[in-house]
């Protein structure tokens, strides 16, 4: 099936063929007619799936088809958990809507509350936001959600394990009870399940990857190293192969500051991305990184969820992730689009225990390499895993949290499976 046999309009044909599209994805075509035809949807799609299209494309078409008068009031509401997301959904609505009168704002923390006051103030029809932010101009009364028609909550998982949903109670509570709302997800927990039945009202049911599952076009190895190398044994690997984008995972924020340092200083552009870091300068290094300006983006689980890269080639876990899950999520950040990728995960002794619960979860064993001269010391025994914790206090520009995940230490020697439980944390407003 093509976008014309969907039910769009010309003005939405037009900018989809505008940004070289033709064919839509499996959600594309599972969601958008569920959607249109006004329904509550639950959706379970993994990232890199085309899952905003499969909304955006249908909201687009609903509201230009009810047009209204008067004052120009928020009719659509989209909740992310980060200010990436926030940032890249919206980009999207505007590509998608710039044929039609409609337009949109992205409102998350980190910059000033000025100009999104001024915007809210002109009129908008599509508001993207993070809860927290969201909430601050709720308490200003500067934004009026009575009119909202439309409810979308975005990787309703990450907002789950980050501890947005009271915020999300509260916000819901403001919105008209008549609404159509939709729920994206990467999977169908039973707690996402069970999150769904307050907010939705029968709705049907879209899945289009099963749980946990990994793309078949993403090689991946695992090459066992010391810890104290692990940084040098990097630097071989994208110097002896040539890796001109890489995105990497670190556990904790200091550590994503020096191995950025550790690469630049070796030659290789490189810039770090967390929590602490002011929203302008997580923009210029993502678009940096993006543009092929820098060749190493590190980054944190909670800086780096939302992010979307087109086309990128190779992901590397610095620091084997401590709840499994989420290595699954790391890695989809490659092969997208129908593209092969490669995720390398650099293992020390400490974290054996980790990679066995991974690859419980995945129900096969990793690839192991192992690099001469890297070879692990048989003498060194695993320690407990630190695990970046943070003393308290906010975010620049008003938000919660920081950008470590605040999840239990992992297990030197071997984790059993499920042991390391999700605990609710704040990230970006």
């Amino acid at each position: 099936m093509s976008f014309p046999q969907l039910g769009l309009s010309a003005e939405i044909l037009r900018a989809v063929a505008d940004q070289g599209y033709d064919t839509p994805t499996p959600i594309q075509l599972q969601a958008i007619p569920v959607i249109l035809a006004g329904h509550d949807l639950m959706a379970a799609a993994q990232t890199g799936t085309g899952k905003t299209a499969g909304f955006t494309l249908p909201i687009l078409q609903l509201l230009s088809e009810r047009p209204v008068t008067g004052k120009r009031k928020p009719r659509v509401l989209v909740l992310t958990p980060t200010r990436e997301l926030a940032a890249q959904v919206e980009e999207s609505v505007k590509s998608y809507g710039c044929h039609l009168p409609l337009n949109s704002l992205a409102i998350f923390g980190g910059v000033s509350l000025v100009p999104q006051v001024r915007a809210l103030k002109a009129g908008v029809d599509i508001l993207v936001a993070t809860p927290g932010r969201l909430l601050d101009h709720l308490g200003q009364r500067n934004v009026d959600l009575s009119g909202i028609e439309i409810l979308v909550l975005d990787e309703a998982d990450r907002m789950l394990d980050m501890g947005f949903i009271p915020d999300i109670r509260r916000i819901v509570a403001l919105l008209p009870k008549q609404k159509q709302t939709l729920m994206f997800s990467a999977t169908f927990s039973d707690e996402i399940r069970q999150l769904a039945a307050g907010f939705l009202d029968k709705p049907q049911r879209v899945e289009v990857a099963s749980r946990n599952a990994t793309a078949d076009r993403i090689e991946q190895r695992v090459y066992h190293v010391d810890k104290a190398r692990k940084r040098d044994l990097l630097i071989q690997l994208i110097k002896e192969h040539n890796w001109h984008q890489v995105l990497v995972f670190t556990r904790t924020k200091h550590g994503a500051n020096a191995l950025a340092e550790k690469l630049e200083s070796a030659g290789i552009r490189s810039a770090a991305i967390h929590g602490n870091k002011s929203q302008g300068a997580r923009t210029r290094a993502l678009a940096d990184f993006k543009s092929l300006k820098l060749n190493v983006l590190a980054a944190t689980d909670i800086a780096a969820r939302g992010l979307d890269i087109d086309q990128l080639p190779h992901v590397v876990n610095f620091d084997l992730p401590n709840v499994a899950e989420d290595y699954v999520h790391r890695i989809g950040r490659t092969a997208r689009a129908g593209l092969s990728g490669s995720a390398v995960s650099l293992v020390c002794v400490d974290e054996h225990g980790l990679l066995r619960d991974i690859e419980r979860l995945l129900k096969r064993e990793i690839e192991t390499v192992q690099v001469p001269g890297f070879e692990p010391d048989p003498s060194i025994r695993a320690e407990p895993i630190e695990n970046g914790r943070r003393s308290g206090g906010h975010r620049p520009g008003g938000d919660r949290g920081n950008g470590a995940a605040r999840k239990p230490q992992g297990r030197a020697g071997g984790a059993k499976p499920g042991a390391a439980k999700r605990q609710p944390m704040r990230s970006g407003r």
